[in-house]
């Protein structure tokens, strides 16, 4: 499961008057890392679903360097859930805080906008299969409603 990673440097442009970054612009790196995930596994357009609980651990500052780490975690059919875990590094100290972690549902388009079926995952080693079936656990979940 090859991890994709996006990496933004946070500006003022980004942040409120306080220096704290938009909830709203971690978010969408999110969604960006997810979406070159997803597409890449599925070689296919993709398109988000449903973000599970964006969950704000710590700000992030205007001059932080912002990762989005994403990869695969299970794929359901049309759809695979991308795990995301966003870390914040203030660059003149070296500090590394992760910030926030989601997950994020994926769904494969064919060329008519309509979902189509993607590979399975190919899963080995311990970290990937718990994230599998953890991913499997959350799937039934949200199924249930």
């Amino acid at each position: 499961m090859p991890t994709v990673e996006v990496v933004r440097r946070m500006l003022p442009s980004h942040a409120n008057p306080a220096g704290t970054v938009f909830g709203g612009e971690i978010l969408a790196a999110c969604d960006e890392a997810a979406g070159i995930a997803a597409g890449r596994h599925a070689r296919a357009r993709v398109a988000t679903a449903k973000i599970d609980a964006m969950e704000f651990l710590e700000p992030a500052q205007i001059g932080d360097v912002l990762t989005c780490k994403a990869a695969v975690n299970a794929v359901f059919g049309s759809s695979m859930e991308v795990g995301v875990r966003v870390e914040a590094e203030n660059t003149l100290t070296g500090d590394v805080r992760h910030t926030n972690s989601a997950y994020f549902v994926m769904v494969a388009l064919d060329e008519d906008a309509k979902p189509m079926d993607v590979p399975d995952l190919e899963v080995s080693g311990e970290d990937a299969l718990r994230r599998q079936r953890e991913a499997e656990a959350r799937n039934e979940a949200r199924r249930r409603g």
